[in-house]
């Protein structure tokens, strides 16, 4: 099969495209032929070696974690889905940017996202849920997102908002318009948040979660008054010096089900920005790299 690989870490100049074995599910797996995979932080940070002693990556290696195909073999006790079905979700760290990806946690793809919306979904979906469901119920609260416009902000925005969350989501001012068609009170982050959340929000803000890791914890956890109120899932270090809880990404069917049913309803959409060629990983992953991305980055298969 054609896969993007990485032989050793460093810039996009190591990312080519080649021929490699085909991997095999295991009890519990599925394989899918793969329509679009995504580009996460985690998957150029990988390559550039950003991740070591943190994260094993065993080279050379394929990028990628999420992804959207047709499950063309499944694995030993997996029950629920079946040959020729459309699924999207996640395998390792590493193995969805390829013509077949193994996935570990899986739900059927809502036939009204296109293949790069549901390529785009997975770690986006499970990362934002996980913060979210750190801060307990959210319907009637009043919910801050720092870093909205990006992947997991733009998610977390809509998901908030689904559950009944009044939201206010910082970005930059090139991205309020974007904001705002997610459901959110679009705000400038930096210095006057608190002033300026005190206008938007006369009644105080309930809880905060921190998408971008910009330095803010500290505010944040000011504005809300409470260390149980806010957590990261981007600002490890922070964090640990703060006593803020930290949420990472897991590979949860449960939490997948739970956005394709929202996706299902309209409530919501993964956003993507661009979308590149498998050809053109180079191009997407230096995009990336430079950290302002709208939403999220596809591609195509």
């Amino acid at each position: 099969m054609r896969a993007v690989r990485f032989h050793e870490y460093g810039g996009v100049e190591t990312l080519v495209v080649e021929q490699v074995p085909e991997p095999r599910p295991g009890p519990g797996e599925i394989r899918i032929r793969v329509a679009a995979a995504s580009v996460n932080p985690i998957d150029w940070k990988a390559r550039a070696g950003a991740l070591r002693g943190m994260i094993s990556v065993e080279l050379p290696a394929i990028p990628g974690r999420d992804a959207v195909g047709v499950v063309d073999e499944i694995g030993a006790g997996v029950r629920g889905v079946s040959a020729g079905d459309r699924v999207f979700g996640l395998g390792g760290v590493t193995g969805a940017t390829a013509e077949l990806a193994v996935l570990s946690a899986w739900a059927h793809a809502p036939a009204e996202w296109t293949d790069e919306e549901a390529g785009g979904a997975a770690l986006a979906a499970v990362t934002a849920m996980g913060g979210l469901n750190a801060l307990g119920p959210l319907r009637g609260r009043t919910l801050l997102v720092e870093g909205a416009a990006g992947g997991v902000g733009s998610a977390a925005v809509e998901i908030a908002v689904a559950r009944g969350a009044t939201v206010i989501g910082t970005a930059s001012e090139r991205n309020h318009a974007f904001v705002a068609s997610l459901g959110a009170v679009p705000t400038t982050y930096g210095t006057g948040l608190a002033e300026r959340l005190a206008a938007l929000a006369p009644g105080g803000v309930d809880l905060a979660l921190d998408t971008a890791a910009s330095g803010s914890l500290a505010d944040l956890v000011a504005i809300v008054g409470d260390l149980a109120r806010v957590s990261t899932v981007a600002d490890h270090a922070r964090a640990a010096e703060l006593g803020v809880r930290v949420v990472n990404a897991e590979n949860d069917s449960a939490l997948l089900a739970e956005a394709a049913e929202l996706g299902r309803q309209g409530r919501y959409t993964p956003r993507v920005e661009r979308t590149y060629p498998i050809e053109r990983i180079a191009e997407a992953h230096a995009y990336a790299g430079r950290g302002h991305t709208r939403g999220k980055i596809a591609i195509r298969v």
